[in-house]
């Protein structure tokens, strides 16, 4: 990876848990299943043996990507943020586009981003464009359908 995988405490304790439900209840599961389909003969035809084995591929992959992610991870907590009046990592933003919509976006990590719920990932174009923006300030983001203007309505965190 060239970037730091930011996240938040939070983000990083649920990928934790994922990797420790995985790694400590689902894979052990897994491979008591296979062990048993193995020890009853033709693995040729055995849908037990041959579908454990694909689960046991997939929650490896998953485990490694975990893994991969989380020792890459540089956890901040967005409470202490130190300059408050611009947008950093962990801020919470209203924005208003020309027509006077107004959308408030959470910009956190990559891996806890959900755009339905209003959490931006760090990396993404309108993440990128309004870093270091002021109250007040305007950014142009480019989206598929253009270019956008936006003007910086609040900015907030949390704690």
């Amino acid at each position: 990876m060239d970037h730091p995988n930011y996240i938040t405490p939070a983000g990083f304790a649920v990928l934790r848990a994922e990797y420790d439900q995985l790694l400590g209840e689902e894979r052990p599961r897994i491979v008591d299943v296979v062990s048993w389909a193995a020890g009853n003969g033709d693995r040729s035809e055995n849908g037990d043996y041959i579908y454990g084995r694909k689960r046991l591929r997939e929650i490896d992959r998953r485990l490694g990507w975990l893994a991969k992610r989380m020792k890459a991870a540089k956890v901040i907590d967005p409470a202490q943020q130190g300059d408050r009046a611009r947008i950093w990592f962990g801020a919470t933003v209203t924005i208003a586009d020309p027509g006077d919509n107004q959308r408030t976006l959470t910009l956190i990590g990559d891996d806890e981003a959900d755009a339905g719920a209003g959490r931006i990932g760090w990396s993404a174009p309108i993440a990128r464009a309004l870093r270091g923006a002021a109250i007040g300030d305007t950014r142009r983001v480019m989206l598929p359908g253009g270019s956008v203007d936006y003007e910086v309505i609040a900015i907030s965190y949390p704690g």
